[in-house]
């Protein structure tokens, strides 16, 4: 409960987000998903939800998760939808509701630039469109905070010049890197340890959950629960 509200209540007429959330309006199946999913959060329980077109089902999880208190893992099926969730879908949830919370974007290693093959890229001898997408990567280097290459502006997500400056687990050099402490995936990692959302997507999650059952580690910080959209 906030400022007074069972949860029920931020999802009825007059609620705050009313006047946050463009085209919110009452749903009784919105505000019985949203009580289902607190349940469910609380109790440690799992709970599947099948809701029709319009329900809102990304409020309706976002308000109990927020409200919870709790560490929870978003799942998206897509990068698209994961950028969603965390650029606007979170935000203005977490303002509407005055609940801010810390919350992290997470992607497979190969979504974050590698300082160490983008220094060993530019001493290739590479000409003509390689040479000018690599220039944009090494310029946008100098400012990116997240090394998120969906960042970058103005090359194609198929660009050759990808694999050549993201690194894949074959080719990581760990912590024997000369980059280690300035590592965008390394950052990444670290700060979902004390996040109470971190958002990933589908691949992350099952990658994560089969190193696990292997006994090889762990992508994935612990939680008390994970959320995913569109699990089928």
């Amino acid at each position: 409960m906030l400022q007074g509200l069972e949860l029920t209540e931020w999802f009825a007429a007059g609620s705050p987000l009313e006047s946050c959330l463009d085209g919110f309006a009452p749903r009784a199946g919105q505000a019985e998903m949203a009580q289902a999913i607190a349940d469910a959060i609380s109790a440690g329980e799992d709970l599947i939800v099948e809701a029709g077109t319009g329900t809102g089902k990304t409020l309706a999880y976002l308000v109990p998760a927020l409200l919870s208190g709790h560490r929870v893992i978003l799942s998206t099926g897509t990068k698209t939808l994961q950028d969603q969730l965390f650029h606007r879908d979170l935000p203005t949830v977490s303002d509407a509701l005055g609940r801010p919370a810390k919350t992290v974007l997470l992607k497979g290693r190969g979504n974050y630039l590698c300082l160490h093959r983008l220094a060993t890229a530019r001493q290739a001898d590479l000409s003509g469109d390689d040479a000018a997408a690599l220039a944009i990567v090494a310029q946008w280097s100098l400012k990116t905070r997240s090394g998120d290459i969906v960042e970058v502006e103005g090359l194609s997500e198929d660009s050759p010049i990808w694999p050549r400056v993201t690194s894949n687990q074959e080719n990581c050099l760990g912590a024997q890197c000369d980059f280690y402490d300035q590592c965008h995936v390394v950052a990444a990692r670290q700060a979902a340890l004390s996040a109470q959302v971190v958002v990933v997507n589908h691949h992350l999650l099952l990658a994560d959950l089969l190193l696990k059952e292997e006994g090889f580690g762990e992508l994935l910080p612990g939680c008390d629960a994970v959320i995913i959209d569109e699990a089928h």
